[in-house]
């Protein structure tokens, strides 16, 4: 799906605020109610907004501790691999995992809320999945940034569509 710039600034309004309403965003992006309507829909079913959610508080909510964690699999293009994976895809703990080049075959962020919870964690359930040779935990200290945005000025100027979401006829 080629993107304008009131489809990008759509993008970047819902990133900013998803609980606009629509007459609040077409207003913010500079159409009328229905086409802004039509144009979110399109970017749903395409899958570029892929959902909608609260971002809460981690300390508020009793998750003071993130930690980074290095973890090697011992084969890491077989079963036991593919089991790891698919263990950590259920672990409330884990909130991203990320297969990585370097030295540690996934990178997880994990939250609890403290150390003692870490260790519960680290000694009840991470040492005992699949196929995991080796891990590495790194301690945030403090968080500088989290939750950005995604940056949409690489996607350009493309098609110019009409206010009803099509393209422009030239």
């Amino acid at each position: 799906m080629k993107l304008d710039a009131i489809d990008r600034r759509i993008l970047a309004a819902l990133q900013e605020d998803g609980r606009l309403s629509n007459v609040e965003l077409a207003d913010r992006v500079g159409l009328s109610p229905s086409p802004c309507l039509r144009r979110v829909r399109l970017l749903e079913a395409a899958g570029v907004i892929a959902g909608y959610s609260a971002r809460l508080d981690r300390k508020a909510i009793g998750l003071g501790l993130t930690v980074f964690v290095g973890v090697k699999v011992e084969r890491h293009h077989d079963a036991e691999a593919r089991a790891f994976r698919e263990a950590v895809a259920t672990l409330d703990e884990v909130v991203a995992c990320h297969l990585v080049s370097g030295e540690a075959d996934f990178l997880l962020q994990v939250v609890t809320a403290d150390l003692s919870g870490y260790e519960r964690f680290l000694l009840g359930t991470l040492l005992k999945l699949p196929g995991v040779s080796d891990i590495r935990s790194n301690f945030a200290i403090q968080t500088v940034k989290a939750g950005a945005p995604l940056p949409l000025d690489h996607l350009g100027e493309t098609v110019e569509r009409s206010e009803a979401g099509q393209p422009a006829k030239r």
